[in-house]
């Protein structure tokens, strides 16, 4: 095989086309749903895929507060942080998120699929979480996807 027949593409800033996805999160399960946006915002499911570079889509997940998650983890599963206080461990379910919160359940699952660095930070700034059906990027028209047709 000729070895200056093929090239290996590699994305950079100038060259990666983002487009805009909607996901809505009605009865899904939160991890599955959090796997596949992550995928979305990575850029994993584009043919000129670049680990180091931000050519993933612009995601906005809609009816956040409609997440599903399995088993007993809506009493049992606890997200934890600190005050930064000595003693300050603070502890919270998830139904008191959906509470207080509904987006922060849906946030928190997909940051912690991200990458932890600079990357990863930015990758999160290209993602929109809504409650309820609507959302105001109707202008960039984004495609619905249904996540039960993805693998």
């Amino acid at each position: 095989m000729d070895t200056l027949s093929y090239k290996t593409v590699s994305a950079n800033k100038e060259t990666v086309n983002k487009k805009w996805v909607v996901i809505d999160a009605e009865n899904q399960i939160l991890g599955r749903l959090a796997s596949i946006s992550a995928k979305f915002l990575r850029g994993k499911y584009k043919p000129n895929f670049t680990p180091h570079v931000d050519c993933g889509d612009n995601v906005i997940i809609i009816n956040a507060e409609k997440i599903q998650l399995t088993g007993n983890k809506w009493t049992e599963k606890q997200y934890v942080r600190h005050t930064g206080y000595p003693g300050g461990q603070r502890f919270r379910t998830p139904e008191e998120m959906l509470a207080k919160k509904p987006a922060a359940i849906v946030e928190h699952a997909i940051k912690g699929m991200l990458p932890k660095n600079r990357l990863g930070s930015a990758l999160f700034r290209n993602l929109f979480v809504y409650t309820g059906d609507g959302h105001p990027h109707t202008a960039q028209k984004p495609k619905s996807i249904e996540l039960n047709t993805i693998k």
